[in-house]
């Protein structure tokens, strides 16, 4: 079935009004026609099951059959610091990342990151990169949509994670997988996460270093070294294995 989003202001007296790219989409694209049943979130947890109304012009009326909360989110928040990758492999990680349940996507600037953006290429890469969200919530069944937020510096990112319960920063150079499991092990549910991962390069000792001093816990995910688009989809598969089981 069918999954789409909308705000709560565009659910009244039993009916949700689509409105935007999704209009375009049910009508030319999947060519629902009246009666079709569809799910819709209004990402705050309550998922509604209707059937198509009726179109008029850029809209989609559908009629509310039932609703009920969904508890298709992890039980905490995770979130993630990516630094920024070479190419469409952002596109990979968010994708990726939504569907293992990540809460929110941070883009980090580090020292080694070749990728540099300026202000108006970091806002179009944002707005894409929320359209991947979007569509990857769709896609997995979420009851939010995944914010990806502009492009933090690591400093910026370092202060924001303070506010957070748990911070980890996988790093190659980190040893002990018993220490790595019992902070992985003392996560739990409710608790907000953060997760720091280098680009290509990996992060400079220094930016450990401060890392470790703003409060993360520097870990290990194994003997091998992974690619940046692996490390944070393996720390977050690990994550949600072990909050969805706590």
């Amino acid at each position: 079935m069918h999954h789409f989003f909308a705000e709560p202001s565009q659910i009244k007296g039993g009916i949700v009004c689509i409105e935007g790219t999704d209009v375009n989409h049910m009508k030319n694209v999947l060519r629902m026609k009246a009666g079709e049943k569809v799910e819709v979130s209004d990402g705050q947890g309550t998922e509604y099951l209707c059937e198509v109304d009726r179109y008029e012009e850029e809209y989609a009326f559908l009629r509310i059959i039932s609703a009920g909360r969904k508890e298709a989110e992890l039980p905490s928040k995770i979130f993630l610091f990516q630094g920024l990758p070479k190419g469409d492999k952002m596109e990979l990680i968010i994708q990726k990342a939504v569907e293992l349940g990540v809460y929110q996507i941070i883009p980090t600037s580090t020292k080694r990151a070749v990728v540099k953006l300026d202000a108006k290429k970091a806002g179009k890469k944002t707005e894409r990169w929320n359209a991947i969200a979007l569509s990857a919530a769709k896609q997995s069944g979420r009851s939010r949509v995944p914010q990806v937020m502009p492009v933090l510096s690591f400093r910026e990112a370092l202060e924001q994670a303070r506010e957070l319960d748990v911070v980890m920063i996988p790093y190659e150079q980190a040893e002990g997988m018993e220490k790595t499991r019992e902070i992985i092990s003392a996560v739990r549910p409710g608790q907000d996460v953060g997760i720091f991962i280098g680009p290509e390069g990996g992060f400079e000792e220094d930016e450990v270093e401060k890392a470790i001093q703003s409060g993360a816990h520097s870990i290990t995910l194994g003997k091998r070294i992974l690619r940046t688009e692996t490390a944070g989809l393996a720390i977050l598969s690990i994550l949600m294995y072990h909050l969805e089981n706590s």
